[in-house]
């Protein structure tokens, strides 16, 4: 592109000069050669003026008076009326230009001047015009290069945006140009930069998430099946595989849910729902994993309430609190209901050291964590509970109480 640009300019400056350079040179000749005749006329009639003055007085016509009157280099032959002839300077050679006058006492003056004289002046204008010429290729030669580069030089960074953005690295350049254009085109880049940036964090996020939430229902229901395989007691079968088949529906419910968070993490699909049904699940789905490790889960607080949000969500957001205490927290596990204002919300705690202080205010942001984890499953837990309108906060650093606030379902004001 670079040398199409550079010729085309060139090609463009070469025709302006051929066809303004060829009418000046026309024009500078025709002006040196009627420079010229004028020249020779002038002193053809300043010599008949002089000759007719002199016969008039009746003095001698001689080439020693005459020969100032005239440029050097000139020569000029004068006929008397007596038929004699004077003659002044030496008549040249070659092609020549001449003037003829005649005068009032009947004689004539002819000038003749070399045309090399001419040629010659011609000549240096000619030069004069090519070496200008010359300049102006020279300037237009720099000026296609520069003009090239800011024109090439844009569209090949450019061109390496979009192959950066092509490689899967999005980071937008945010560089501009000056031409309105080429700008235009970096905007869009920028813009699809962005948007592919976001798209791709949006997709990490989403791995992360789901490799972190379904990790906990996963290997609680691999217990339940081994513990399917290894009895022989139909009642427990049933049991442990009617509780698996209820895991296996929340898991389908959370990973429906990660993936609308993923999407717009606005839009809900909140319904009202027993929240003592979620809590008497998770407290008997963690049961067994607390029983392992010495410790006990309890309940207590108030009973009987109805909130507002996605129940699978809500059973991963007190799934994530209750693996936390266990994982990180000493002691009985409790969760206790209870109702504030138009909320309800269930605190879960455990009798361990609780949150340090340089973790407190950053507790549910990503990658944060107070022992080896990934730090991923409070703000997920999070995301899940603002997703449907809720909050999850932490009341209490030492010991450790985290409370989930959900929205209650209106009461019927119609009496019965």
């Amino acid at each position: 592109m670079r040398r199409r640009l550079i010729n085309s300019t060139l090609a463009v400056v070469l025709v302006v000069i051929a066809v303004f350079g060829l009418s000046l040179v026309i024009v500078e000749t025709r002006t040196i050669e009627n420079s010229a005749q004028e020249s020779v006329s002038s002193d053809a009639v300043r010599l008949v003026s002089i000759v007719d003055s002199r016969l008039l007085g009746g003095e001698g016509v001689t080439p020693r008076v005459l020969r100032e009157q005239i440029e050097p280099g000139r020569y000029a032959v004068i006929r008397m009326p007596d038929h004699r002839t004077v003659e002044i300077g030496k008549r040249p050679t070659g092609s020549v230009i001449s003037a003829e006058e005649p005068g009032e006492q009947g004689e004539a003056v002819r000038v003749e001047a070399s045309r090399s004289t001419v040629s010659r002046e011609i000549g240096r204008t000619m030069l004069i015009i090519l070496a200008v010429a010359l300049l102006a290729v020279l300037a237009a030669v720099a000026l296609a290069v520069r003009q090239a580069h800011r024109l090439s030089a844009p569209l090949t960074d450019l061109a390496e945006t979009a192959e950066r953005l092509g490689s899967g690295d999005p980071r937008p350049r945010h560089r501009r140009y000056g031409v309105p254009e080429l700008d235009r085109v970096a905007d869009v880049l920028d813009a699809s930069a962005e948007r592919i940036a976001r798209m791709l964090t949006a997709e990490r996020r989403l791995a992360a998430d789901a490799s972190h939430q379904l990790r906990t229902p996963l290997t609680a229901l691999s217990m339940r099946l081994e513990e399917i395989t290894l009895t022989d007691d139909p009642e427990t079968v049933k049991e442990e595989a009617t509780i698996a088949l209820g895991q296996v529906e929340r898991l389908t419910d959370v990973v429906q849910r990660l993936l609308t968070n993923s999407r717009d993490p606005r839009s809900g699909s909140a319904v009202a729902f027993d929240l003592d049904e979620v809590v008497k699940q998770q407290i008997e789905e963690w049961r067994p994993a607390s029983r392992s490790e010495g410790r006990a889960i309890v309940r207590s607080g108030k009973k009987g309430l109805r909130a507002v949000g996605t129940p699978g969500a809500v059973a991963q957001v007190l799934a994530t609190l209750i693996e936390n205490s266990l994982m990180h927290g000493d002691g009985t596990v409790a969760l206790r209901t209870r109702v504030t204002g138009n909320q309800a919300v269930v605190e879960v705690s455990d009798e361990g050291p609780g949150v340090s202080p340089d973790l407190g205010a950053r507790v549910f942001e990503r990658t944060v964590s107070g022992r080896n984890s990934t730090g991923l499953g409070l703000a997920v837990a999070r995301d899940l509970a603002e997703a449907d309108g809720g909050r999850l906060e932490l009341l209490q650093q030492h010991p450790p109480v985290f409370a989930l606030f959900l929205s209650r379902e209106a009461e019927d004001p119609t009496p019965s």
